[in-house]
């Protein structure tokens, strides 16, 4: 019997433990979520309250933008109107153009018994035609088209507008005709400040004009000195489609078609630059044969000069010495054995031919000086080698 209470006071002992456990997670449950829901709020007010902040600096930092472009817009219309016063005076002063005329128009029309409305339409007509021209020519000038008879219709308006008024002006005020005048040049007094702005503002400058002058005289003496040329390269661009070829393009072509040569050069240019070099390789080589007696005769006439601060010296000419005036040493005669033989000349002939061959390759002339230093021998059997040299190249062309 006293088992079964011990073990019924167990039983109800483990029960009141086990309901304490139950209430304290219970407790600890509720406690956990009013602490979740209690985070989830406090996440909330700061994710509001930084949305708040980002919207307050999203606020001010369009606000800082519109001042900022309302700045650069002020800015850029300040300096516009500082670069750009011409401009700002020509609207000024076509306004104070535009608005007398079309009120002159309408009392004109006006004082012809024509009704005010339809007054004021013709007046719109004639002045606005006139600008609606005037525009259509702008487009069409930035676009590249030609401009002329916008101009020419645009004036011609402009001119039936100015006679109306003037008829008018003398009509009003005959005691004054000078009123007539102003009032007919207020339909083309705007007309005039505008082409000035466009066209006389825009127009090609001083260096553009004498370039294009330049061109149009080169034109001119490419026509009158190769004609033939010239007629060939119109041929060639009209066989190809336009645009291929242009005006220079083709001009190059023509003349290599007609002198097998490129641009500015010939066959007779180069027959020219050819007997040019012969014939001064021919005055090097009497020069280098003579060329003591020209330096002796030269300091000669330099002792005579009656101006001698006026004119160079031989020796500064020719490079050999100071411009003293004063003539060279004598050489001393050389002592030695006199020249070769003709049979030792003859056979040093070959040589000669080799080394004057030698000497055009390198671009030299063949000189009595040039052998004597190829075959190291004496000058005086150089200028007789050089002598035969010549002779036999001759032989061999011929």
């Amino acid at each position: 019997m006293s088992s079964y209470r011990e073990d019924r006071r167990a039983d109800r002992a483990a029960e009141r433990a086990q309901d304490r456990e139950d209430r304290r997670l219970e407790l600890e449950a509720t406690q956990q979520r009013e602490a979740a829901r209690a985070e989830e709020k406090r996440k909330d007010a700061e994710a509001k309250r930084r949305q708040e902040q980002a919207e307050k600096k999203a606020k001010l930092a369009e606000q800082a933008a519109k001042k900022a472009a309302a700045a650069a817009k002020r800015a850029k219309l300040i300096r516009w109107l500082k670069t750009n016063p011409a401009t700002l005076f020509v609207a000024f002063v076509m306004v104070a153009s535009i608005v007398p005329a079309i009120l002159s128009q309408v009392g004109a029309l006006t004082g012809a018994s024509v009704a005010a409305p339809m007054a004021g339409l013709l007046a719109a007509m004639l002045e606005g035609g006139a600008w609606a021209i005037t525009f259509m020519g702008k487009q069409a000038e930035d676009a590249g088209r030609e401009p002329r008879k916008y101009r020419i219709g645009t004036w011609a308006v402009a001119a039936v507008a100015a006679a109306v008024n003037f008829w008018h002006g003398l009509e009003a005020y005959g005691e004054h005709p000078w009123v007539a005048f102003v009032l007919g040049a207020s339909s083309l007094f705007a007309i005039y400040i505008w082409d000035l702005k466009t066209h006389g503002s825009n127009g090609k400058t001083k260096e553009q004009k004498q370039a294009d002058k330049a061109r149009r005289a080169h034109l001119s003496a490419r026509r009158k000195h190769h004609p033939q040329i010239v007629e060939q390269a119109v041929k060639l661009q009209a066989a190809l489609p336009y645009g291929v070829l242009d005006d220079e393009s083709a001009f190059a072509a023509a003349w290599r078609i007609h002198t097998g040569a490129e641009p500015g050069l010939s066959a007779q240019l180069y027959a020219t630059a050819t007997e040019a070099v012969l014939q001064l390789g021919a005055a090097f080589e009497l020069g280098d044969s003579v060329r003591d007696e020209l330096l002796e005769t030269g300091f000669k006439a330099a002792r005579l000069n009656p101006f001698p601060e006026l004119t160079q010296t031989p020796g500064s000419q020719t490079g050999i010495g100071s411009d003293t005036g004063e003539p060279p040493a004598e050489k001393s005669r050389e002592t030695g054995p006199r020249g070769r033989s003709d049979e030792e000349l003859n056979a040093l002939l070959p040589d000669a031919l080799t080394a004057a061959a030698d000497l055009i390759a390198e671009g030299k002339q063949i000189s009595a000086t040039g052998l004597a230093k190829k075959l190291q021998i004496r000058r005086e059997d150089a200028v007789v080698l050089r002598d035969r040299v010549i002779e036999q190249r001759r032989l061999h062309v011929a």
